[in-house]
């Protein structure tokens, strides 16, 4: 992995906000991350795809749904980054509301499926 192309990813906010919560969960679906950041399915579907491509992420399909989680591969400098980063922002906006609203979301992947 490129460190600036870590760095990069995590430049923005949507993505950022993204890994703080595939950090915090071993994995999501882009429902779920689409109702904890409250942004369209295609903006946070980009996203993923941007952080896919630089090997920070990686996905998996079961039937309809689209799985997230944090590489397996990512190096362990990268890892202490995330992990440090989701530790300092628990408690901050917007952060700690994404997961309040992850939490409070109906019908979660493992019980019913994503609408």
């Amino acid at each position: 992995m490129i460190p600036t192309d870590f760095f990069s990813a995590l430049s923005n906010g949507t993505r950022l906000r993204c890994l703080v919560l595939l950090t915090r969960h071993a994995e999501l679906c882009v429902c779920e991350l689409t109702y904890a950041l409250g942004a369209s399915q295609p903006h946070i579907s980009r996203h993923l795809a941007q952080l896919r491509d630089v090997a920070i992420v990686t996905d998996r399909r079961e039937g309809l749904w689209v799985y997230y989680r944090i590489s397996p591969a990512l190096p362990s400098w990268a890892r202490v980054v995330l992990d440090e980063t989701t530790s300092g922002t628990a408690d901050s906006s917007p952060f700690a509301d994404d997961e309040a609203a992850l939490m409070a979301m109906a019908n979660r992947p493992g019980a019913a499926r994503c609408a």
